[in-house]
Order: C-alpha cells, then sequence, then structure tokens
C-alpha cells in the first residue's frame, strides 16, 4: 500500500478523534509520506516515535495494534499466562496515561490481567514489577531520553528483561496479521477494573521496589561516616525519577541532597531544557547552578523514564566535569569489585557485562580482579539474558552490567537499566573517595593512571524519512563491502560483521560469531583502537563508535580525531 493509500485509508475513519483528524488534514506532501510510507518497528527496546497521525508515528491505534498482538501472543501461551498478565507504567510524556489506559483496555477485551501503576513510574520499577507479580509480560510507555515530540513503547519478557528476540519476532508477526487497526476492540476501563481485570498500583510496589534497593550499597558505614553531609545535587528532568530517587537516597543516609525544583515536577514539554538527555552537559545547566550555590561535592541526572544516568564531578577549581557513559560503567565497575574484594565477598566466579560497542577498559579492570567480561550485542536485553543464564547453570555471579548509552544494572532484581541504583552508587563512590581526601575526578584519574588511557566517542548522525532510512542502508553497504585496510595509519586487525556471524583477521581467515545477527560492523586496530557503525534500533539514526588507548589522555583524544575525520572522508 502506497502512503498515498494509507493516509486515505486514515481519512476515511468516520470517528478518528478531532485532534487526529486536524492533523491528517493540515499536513503538507513531504510530511504525509514521513508518517504513512512505513509501519512503526520494533527495534533493540521496542517502538519509538514521534507522536502523531500515521502508520509511522506513535498514537492510540498504533498502541492498540502493539498491544493486541501482545494479546494475541499471550493467549497461544495458554490460560495460565492470561491469568498472569501484563504490568504497566508509564513516563511524564504527552499522552503516556493515554496509552497505557489503552493497552490495559485492549488486553482487558482478551480476559487478560493488567495491572496499571496509579501514576507515573520508572521502567526499572515496571521491570521490577514484572518479576514481583510474576507477569506474563510487561509495557513501559516511554520515549527514554527523547524530546518532547516523541513517545514510545517497550515490552518486556517475564523475567523483567524487554523482550528477547524470538518473542519479540513472534509479537511481530502477530502485529503485522492485524490487516485493520480501526477494528481492534476495546473494554471499558472502569467497568474491566470492576471485574477484576485492571488492578491499579502504587506505594505496595514502591516499598517493595525500595526494600531490594536497600542491598544496592556495599558499605554503610561509608556513607554513615563520609556519605552523610556530602552535598549531592539531583535533578530528575521532569521525568519519572522524582517518584523514587529522593526517597532511596535518604534510606541510603545522604541527607545532604538537593533537587533541581524547577525539573523536579513532571513536565512532558521538557520545558528547561532542549532534550532531557542526561548524556548532554547542556541537561545540568540547572543543576550546576544549583551545584555551585551549595558547593555540591557531585551532580547527578536521570532522563524521563530514570533509566539512564548522567553524572557531572567537582574539580579542584570547582567547575564540573561531565562524565561519559564509559566513564561511569569504569567507576561504577572498579569499586564493585574493590569494595567487594575488601570485604572478602567478590566471588571466584565473578562476571560483569557490557555491550560490544562500550568501552574495553572495564574488561581490563574485571580482568585484574579475575573477573570475566560478557560482551553482548546493544540492547539491555541481551544482558539480562545474560543474567538468566548465570542464575540457571549456577556458572557465574553477576556482578555488574553496563552500556555506554549512560545504562548501568548493579543487583538483578531488575532486568533492565536502573539509574535510581546508579544514583546510590555513584553516591556513595564519591563518599569514599571523599574517605581518602580525595574526588570522584581524582578517581577517575587513578583509573586511566592504573589501566592506560581510553578515550571514547558516539557520533549519532539523524538521518529520518524514506531517504533517510536509504542512505543509513547505503553508509552500512559502503563499509561491509569497500572499508579501507587501515585507519589513521593503522591496519586493521580484526573486522566483525555481526549480521553475518563472521570475523576476519588481518591473514583473512573467518572464525564465526557467538552472539545473535545484528546490523552491526566492528573494525579493531593494530593498536587496540577500534570504532563500530550501526543503525540504531529505534530511531532514524546511524551511529558510530570510536575507541582508543593512548600514553596519555591527549594522545587518545587525538586518535579519536583522526579516524573520526577519516570516517567522515568515507561516508561522504
Amino acid at each position: 500500500m502506497t502512503y498515498q493509500e494509507n493516509y486515505q485509508k486514515w481519512l476515511a475513519v468516520t470517528n478518528l478523534p478531532d485532534y487526529l483528524r486536524e492533523e491528517l488534514v493540515a499536513m503538507d506532501e513531504k510530511t504525509k509520506e514521513d508518517a504513512f510510507y512505513t509501519n512503526l518497528e520494533f527495534g533493540t527496546a521496542g517502538m519509538r516515535g514521534y507522536i502523531g497521525a500515521g502508520t509511522n508515528r506513535i498514537n492510540i491505534y498504533v498502541v492498540r495494534q502493539a498491544t493486541e498482538g501482545l494479546a494475541k501472543l499471550i493467549e497461544s501461551k495458554g490460560e495460565e499466562a492470561k491469568k498472569r498478565g501484563v504490568a504497566i507504567a508509564y513516563d511524564s510524556r504527552h499522552f503516556s496515561p493515554e496509552f497505557a489506559q489503552d493497552a490495559a483496555s485492549v488486553l482487558a477485551q482478551h480476559g487478560i490481567k493488567a495491572y496499571v501503576f496509579e501514576s507515573l513510574r520508572p521502567t526499572p520499577e515496571l521491570s521490577f514489577a514484572v518479576r514481583h507479580l510474576n507477569a506474563f509480560a510487561g509495557i513501559m510507555i516511554t520515549a527514554s531520553h527523547n524530546p518532547a515530540p516523541f513517545n514510545g513503547y517497550k515490552v518486556y519478557g517475564e523475567d523483567g528483561g524487554q523482550m528477547p528476540p524470538a518473542d519479540a519476532d513472534a509479537l511481530t508477526d502477530f502485529i503485522r496479521a492485524i490487516e485493520d487497526p480501526f477494528a481492534i476492540a476495546v473494554a471499558d476501563f472502569d467497568a474491566a477494573k470492576a471485574e477484576g481485570l485492571v488492578e491499579i498500583l502504587g506505594e505496595a510496589v514502591d516499598a517493595e521496589y525500595l526494600k531490594e534497593v536497600k542491598e544496592v550499597n556495599i558499605n554503610p558505614e561509608l556513607i554513615s561516616q563520609y556519605g552523610k553531609d556530602m552535598k549531592i545535587v539531583y535533578t530528575p528532568l521532569h521525568g519519572t525519577g522524582e517518584m523514587l530517587t529522593r526517597r532511596a537516597l535518604a534510606q541510603a543516609g545522604f541527607e545532604s541532597v538537593e533537587v533541581v525544583e524547577a525539573q523536579a515536577m513532571p513536565d512532558p514539554n521538557f520545558s528547561t531544557v532542549k532534550s532531557p538527555n542526561p548524556e548532554s552537559q547542556a541537561a545540568f545547566a540547572l543543576a550546576e547552578d544549583l551545584g555551585r550555590q551549595v558547593e555540591a561535592d557531585v551532580l547527578v541526572a536521570t532522563d524521563p523514564d530514570a533509566d539512564r544516568l548522567g553524572v557531572e564531578i567537582r574539580q579542584a577549581d570547582g567547575s564540573y566535569r561531565n562524565l561519559s557513559g564509559n566513564q561511569i560503567g569504569a567507576i561504577l565497575a572498579k569499586y564493585i569489585l574493590e569494595a567487594h574484594k575488601q570485604a572478602g565477598s567478590l566471588p571466584t566466579n565473578a562476571a560483569l557485562a557490557k555491550s560490544i560497542v562500550s568501552t574495553e577498559l572495564v574488561t581490563k579492570i574485571a580482568e585484574s580482579y579475575g573477573a570475566t567480561m560478557f560482551n553482548v550485542l546493544t540492547g539491555f536485553k541481551f544482558i539480562a539474558e545474560k543474567i538468566q543464564e548465570f542464575e540457571e547453570k549456577h556458572n557465574h555471579t553477576y556482578m555488574f552490567g553496563f552500556e555506554e548509552s549512560f545504562g548501568y544494572l548493579i543487583k538483578p532484581f531488575v532486568r533492565d537499566k536502573d539509574a535510581i541504583q546508579a544514583v546510590l552508587l555513584v553516591a556513595e563512590i564519591a563518599a569514599y573517595y571523599r574517605s581518602q581526601g580525595l574526588t570522584l575526578a581524582d578517581g577517575i584519574d587513578q583509573i586511566y593512571q592504573e589501566y592506560g588511557y581510553f578515550a571514547e566517542k558516539t557520533i549519532s548522525i539523524e538521518l529520518s524519512g524514506v531517504d533517510g532510512a536509504a542512505q543509513i542502508k547505503a553508509i552500512m553497504a559502503k563499509f561491509r563491502e569497500q572499508a579501507p585496510s587501515q585507519f589513521n595509519q593503522t591496519a586493521i586487525t580484526l573486522f566483525e560483521d555481526f549480521a553475518k556471524q563472521t570475523a576476519t583477521n588481518q591473514e583473512g581467515q573467518v572464525t564465526e560469531l557467538s552472539t545473535p545477527p545484528s546490523d552491526v560492523l566492528k573494525y579493531t586496530l593494530a593498536d587496540d583502537s577500534w570504532f563500530a557503525v550501526r543503525p540504531s534500533g529505534t530511531e532514524p539514526k546511524i551511529k558510530f563508535y570510536i575507541a582508543t588507548v593512548g600514553e596519555s589522555l591527549t594522545e587518545a583524544e587525538q586518535k579519536i580525531a583522526a579516524i573520526e575525520q577519516e570516517i567522515n572522508e568515507f561516508v561522504n
């Protein structure tokens, strides 16, 4: 069906809500094409897109279609799966409560129990709730750290992790088999509540989550001595983090916490920031202002659904240093392993997990403590799968998992990124260095001195619409088929094609990769530098990851600049 035919099909719907009809009528031809040329697809973490009318937008009909597909999947698993039901949470974005209620109503129409939070809650709490309630699945309405015009829909499996590929593929098949999203039957929400098919969740689940969070901190005595009056500034960036993070910090014993009140209230427009992304230093502007006023040791920010954490640390001159996702991963990994070693509680089969595009610095740290590092594909569900494997086989003890995109998980009572857990441990680490008369900035420098100067950079290029999708495919094809034999005058010693599941060394010998197929290309150079390229699974972007090692940070960063320039020349 052409985009014009799809558009006309929507325009012909008689009971279309007024706000969607008005948007359809106002569309110019380019907008029509982008809104209707394809369907919003499930990627590494569900689906995410612009809010609005169209098959390539997120709206009540797309949400209903996705949930109808999930209902069909659950029905295929039998009556027990239907009774176990689905936990549903949502963030502070436009239409998030409406999408959550619609999802519950579609499930109720199928006689499937839905547990819906009374108000916005973080993604990690949704993951916890799936496990706590023994639900069959979970739905999180969120667009993570994207700007205000976006929303999204993530599906979780019974282990609390994002739905793994096999089930996600089956779900996609069920969704695609639905010919008319406008004909999907929706139960009355209040009637479903009265029948017990919808149950509202609130403080009881919050309390259970916070009970588990108590176990995240490793050294309570350290917090009591050095963390109690340590000044911390926290901003939830208008999102769900405010629901639990302040309580979690107080519960752990951090009493001198200042919250950026202008960003504490939920706001779907994220009116104080250009983008509510804790990866960006711009999102810390108000936190830095408050930090300077109170002379805070550390600034922490969570994204709107509180699964990603950004950190800034106070330097000797009083300015704040923005940490990369890899640097945060390094200080967390180092502290977890060192603290357990000192306490005599480091298991002999300790294991960590990270994505293939995250820093090898953490691999070096893990190896220095006799721990094993597992590299997985991008998408936290693959880390969740590793945790499940460790628990079933009893072969390793999970210690920590992370992705360079500011996602961390310390304790596996959650099976997705958990910024609330990460906030607590970053605060403890700051107290640890404070006990030595040092700062977190000193801690980062110590890690570099011990393990080498690692530098990383992620470049995201947005290429939206039909033309953008074609450009992304062309760039991937060019790298796959015509990549040079060297970058920065350094030979490529290993080429990994994760779509073909092959690794080719400098001599042309080919071995098989053990990861599932994924459209990722990774090139390792003779000096242990590497770069990778992949299309985003949830956004119209292509991403380049560059990582280098040097005798100094300056040298490592110079290597990054040279490789980045050569990538730009190759692409253009």
